[in-house]
């Protein structure tokens, strides 16, 4: 099922022996591999997480700019869910608690607050990135081909 592989193996599974030539099977692990299967073209959209939220904004407040750790951010809908706003990717950002609380039920015009980015839905490879697995040089390289937005 691997249709191509990118990038030096980082590591050698090594299976049984054949019976008739004794020789050992093993199998080159790189570190991208595409495989014959469901095309990326009809990606679901990505599980909305604070974390990965979070992560998408950069850890940053998008009201106020500043930097928090995961503890100190909310979620913050731009259109509050009391107003009709939907629990999305394109309605949702980063904001610290202090903003958040600020602009309470009220669209961001409304409490006098910008928006510092517009929210969006990350594609497949920008999701990868955003769901924090280790990712290796030669992985980061292919992801980056596809981003659209982030520049990480």
């Amino acid at each position: 099922m691997v249709t191509w592989t990118m990038g030096e193996p980082f590591r050698v599974l090594h299976g049984g022996r054949n019976m008739v030539t004794g020789l050992q099977s093993h199998m080159d692990i790189h570190p991208v591999i595409a495989v014959r299967g469901t095309p990326w073209t009809k990606w679901r959209v990505p599980a909305l997480t604070n974390a990965s939220l979070f992560r998408r904004d950069g850890h940053l407040c998008m009201y106020c700019g500043r930097e928090f750790g995961d503890h100190q951010l909310t979620r913050d809908h731009v259109i509050p869910t009391s107003k009709g706003g939907k629990d999305t990717w394109t309605n949702v950002a980063a904001a610290c608690k202090r903003c958040n609380n600020h602009k309470s039920a009220r669209s961001p015009e409304q409490a006098g607050m910008k928006l510092l980015a517009v929210p969006y839905t990350p594609n497949q490879y920008e999701f990868m990135y955003l769901t924090g697995r280790k990712i290796l040089a030669d992985q980061m390289e292919f992801l980056r081909a596809g981003f659209n937005r982030l520049q990480a």
